[in-house]
């Protein structure tokens, strides 16, 4: 595995990243799917909701799917701007540009993903002073968050995956940065050392899904849980040694969700096939990885669910969109909303309450009900498509459209 060093000295001081992290606070969203990987965010809810969002500003960043970072009194976004994909930092309150830096990665787009448009689909992971990326055909970053200077950086990879390319958004754990490289059908899992870029462990045993993992500890280990081309899996974390995995290949063969956890117990789904949980056992030094439910009245299509206690929200792909909520003990349907109301939608939750970003740019903000479907509010905060999901911090709401970032807050 080649790495290109660059010739300047790494440079960030004790300083500067304890200026960084100094801003740092419950309310930071440092990557996918907020600080916990599971779709929960700290947001302060108001006495009464205002009949609209107030919009403080509005920027071109560029094109992508990337949730906006927050960092305190920054936010950071990865995007494509014409033949170069660019790593920018913006002052949270004004939007003004702090920096940005270019890598120039010409990219192609397959036929049939050309509506997908050119990305990048992967959110950053922002850590201990640092940003990690991997772009769209596969260049691996690591930035200095508070310069923007590269730290170092893996060249990209071919084949790129067939359709929505490199969309697995980037994870640390215990000083190492987990990606999944190379392309359709093939590729490692690889952990990368968070300072040097030198490859600690990989796992050859499918190409990348196109979802995203998470990092959890059953049974005494620590794991990354991740759907594959082909399968979902656990690896150790700690040397990537696979420890259990099962077939998960559904009609679509889009595997693209974002696997969650209650206790031992993991729940996927995918496109036009039943959401499902897995319990996960060791027992004599083996794994297993045996169904507890599954429910074919909820499949998931391109939208996370998210688990509030012990109930599943989601958007099921059913009726041209349905909201659900399932039973996460039983897999039983509580209740389902009417059907029409998105083709996708960003997922989040704030304590008792949902957030929902559909697609046409109407954000609903819902109660978290075992009763059924309660919106609350439902507001207009983009004019064109939203497929990244918005970033919820203290009281403002980040929001990504096909090429701008807007903050919108409640006063």
């Amino acid at each position: 595995m080649t790495f290109i060093r660059h010739a300047f000295p790494i440079l960030v001081t004790a300083a500067l990243v304890a200026g960084i992290q100094a801003q740092s606070g419950s309310t930071d969203v440092t990557q996918w799917r907020g600080a916990n990987r599971d779709g929960a965010m700290a947001f302060t809810a108001p006495a009464v909701w205002p009949e609209q969002l107030t919009q403080k500003w509005k920027v071109e960043v560029g094109l992508g799917y990337a949730t906006p970072l927050v960092v305190g009194s920054r936010v950071y976004m990865f995007s494509r701007q014409g033949e170069n994909e660019v790593m920018s930092a913006l002052e949270a309150q004004t939007g003004k540009v702090l920096w940005h830096t270019e890598d120039r990665a010409p990219f192609e787009m397959n036929k049939a993903a050309s509506p997908h448009g050119p990305g990048p689909k992967s959110t950053p992971v922002f850590f201990n002073g640092r940003l990690y990326s991997i772009g769209m055909t596969g260049i691996v970053t690591a930035y200095d968050a508070n310069s923007g200077k590269r730290l170092w950086q893996k060249p990209g990879s071919t084949p790129v995956p067939l359709y929505t390319t490199h969309a697995f958004s980037p994870i640390v754990d215990n000083g190492r940065v987990i990606f999944h490289v190379g392309g359709h059908n093939q590729g490692s899992l690889v952990a990368l050392d968070e300072y040097t870029g030198e490859a600690k462990w990989t796992w050859s045993g499918d190409g990348p899904g196109y979802g995203s993992p998470i990092v959890v500890s059953i049974g005494g280990t620590r794991q990354l849980v991740t759907i594959t081309q082909t399968k979902i899996v656990g690896i150790d974390v700690a040397n990537g040694t696979l420890l259990w995995e099962r077939p998960f290949v559904h009609p679509s063969n889009n595997n693209m969700m974002t696997p969650m956890v209650a206790g031992n117990r993991v729940i996927v789904g995918g496109t036009a096939g039943p959401t499902m949980a897995l319990n996960i056992t060791r027992a004599n030094n083996q794994w297993t990885a045996e169904p507890a439910w599954e429910n074919a009245d909820a499949p998931l299509s391109m939208s996370n669910a998210v688990v509030a206690g012990d109930i599943l929200f989601g958007l099921s792909s059913r009726n041209s969109g349905q909201y659900f909520a399932l039973d996460v003990g039983t897999g039983k349907t509580l209740w389902t909303s009417e059907g029409r109301q998105a083709a996708n939608a960003a997922v989040l939750r704030a304590a008792d309450l949902l957030f929902s970003l559909e697609d046409d740019g109407e954000l609903i903000v819902a109660r978290a009900s075992k009763a059924a479907f309660e919106p609350v509010k439902r507001y207009k905060v983009a004019d064109s498509a939203t497929y990244a999901q918005p970033a919820l911090a203290g009281n403002r709401i980040f929001v990504k459209d096909l090429s701008t970032l807007a903050l919108w807050t409640l006063n």
